[in-house]
């Protein structure tokens, strides 16, 4: 999505179609995002019932999880490709009807290879929302209002996590976890019915060189090889953002499991608990956003370093929040379920500043194609691979040693960032340079 074009269209300081359409289409695609991430996150408070009934690993378990972040990783590009030459509007339609079917679908899943099945189908249906999302947004709004609306946008992603996690657990103690995916599932169909009431945007044409790039996967897959190339600053920061987000998804998806299992807590209890823990989370990358822009307004470089040691902050205390025991430190419940909340919350600490620095180094252009390289690595390198990874270590070790040892990836994020820091300047002062001589040529161009 090239969301830079759309402030070319004229009277952008106006609304496109009016408030009144432009607040409904906000408010409605607001309201997808949130059920989105309710339809990915409901299935993590149901592993206990899961686990009982058809004796699934927890490695069984986490692929649930991370093969929706597989598809979404996957089929982004593709169905963004496909969006920005069709209908945006008919496109979420579609989208959103795929993955509530999906969702429902899993409500009759009778054997474990049919539930994973239709959890793919509701990442393929989720893949490329958020972009085509935001684009949409954007082409609404007046161009002052849209940083504000798309943060709303993104964060709303959080409360749809946080009610997944405790919706999830609540409906399966009720009328059992299979009626849990129908519940939330029926929501999605319903919103996509009315957003056929959204107005659409003509497409917006690009200028010839970066039309290209959204030809074909080909074309846009070599685009996304030679951004990383060019911008080393762009390569670490998406490595060291995706390594975070396996302690954040390893965390948020196991934690109810934990709960459960070590403490006793029944599963809708320990669903509504471990929904703090995601909330704070959700807290955290709002606050350590703002701490991290503020480290960086003297000296640029110094969001990395400071993103660097939030991760390790988040590391010490998730490590020791769960391994405190086998050091012979003794932690009761309660001390021990403080230290995972407040590791949650500095865990987040990298969701926003990642996404800013990669803008920082990408030129003006194709600022899109960089935040979608950005969301693959999250995705499939991040998302994907935490409750996964999680599940392989429970299985060899036991769920309190495999927590135990998740958040080490918060080092390596951490190393990632300060190499990131080596070459931030340089990368932000040639992108700024590009975007001036774009600037420079575009009336000559006239």
């Amino acid at each position: 999505m090239d969301l830079h074009a759309l402030e070319k269209r004229p009277g952008e300081d106006g609304y496109l179609f009016g408030p009144g359409p432009a607040w409904f289409a906000f408010a409605m695609t607001l309201a997808l995002m949130v059920v989105d991430y309710v339809d990915r996150q409901v299935i993590v408070s149901l592993f206990p019932y899961m686990k009982a009934d058809w004796g699934l690993s927890d490695k069984q378990l986490g692929a649930l999880v991370s093969v929706v972040s597989v598809t979404v990783a996957l089929g982004a590009l593709p169905v963004a490709l496909f969006a920005d030459r069709a209908s945006r509007v008919k496109s979420i339609v579609a989208m959103a009807t795929v993955w509530s079917l999906a969702t429902i679908s899993c409500m009759f899943t009778r054997s474990y290879g049919q539930l994973l099945a239709a959890r793919s189908l509701v990442g393929l249906g989720e893949a490329g929302y958020g972009s085509v999302g935001a684009a949409l947004i954007a082409s609404h709004f007046p161009a002052r209002m849209r940083s504000a609306l798309l943060a709303g946008f993104f964060a709303s992603a959080s409360v749809g996590s946080v009610l997944g996690v405790m919706l999830g657990g609540v409906i399966a103690a009720k009328w059992g976890w299979h009626a849990a995916f129908g519940v939330v599932g029926v929501p999605g169909l319903l919103l996509a019915l009315a957003y056929l009431k959204v107005r659409d945007y003509r497409t917006v044409a690009l200028d010839p060189s970066l039309d290209a790039k959204r030809r074909s996967l080909g074309e846009a897959a070599r685009h996304i090889v030679g951004l990383l190339v060019r911008s080393p600053t762009m390569l670490w920061v998406c490595i060291g953002g995706a390594a975070q987000l396996i302690v954040v998804s390893a965390l948020w998806s196991w934690l109810p499991s934990f709960l459960n299992r070590v403490h006793g807590i029944a599963p809708a209890q320990a669903a509504v608990k471990a929904a703090l823990v995601v909330l704070a989370g959700a807290l955290g990358s709002v606050v350590w956003g703002a701490v991290v822009d503020r480290a960086g307004r003297r000296a640029p470089a110094r969001k990395l370093a400071t993103m660097a040691l939030l991760c390790i902050v988040s590391l010490l205390l998730i490590a020791f929040a769960f391994g405190a025991n086998r050091l012979g430190i003794a932690l009761d419940a309660g001390a021990q379920f403080a230290l995972i909340v407040a590791g949650g919350f500095v865990a987040t600490c990298t969701v926003g500043p990642v996404s800013a620095i990669v803008i920082d180094v990408i030129h003006p252009g194709v600022r899109a194609t960089g935040s979608s390289v950005l969301a693959l690595f999250q995705n499939l390198f991040g998302l994907a691979a935490g409750p996964f990874l999680a599940g392989v270590l429970s299985d060899a070790w036991g769920l309190t040693q495999a927590l135990t040892a998740i958040p080490a990836f918060g080092a390596v994020a951490a190393l990632a960032f300060l190499i990131a820091g080596r070459s931030y300047a340089a990368d932000k002062g040639r992108a700024g340079e590009l975007a001036l001589a774009r600037a420079a040529a575009t009336p000559a161009l006239a």
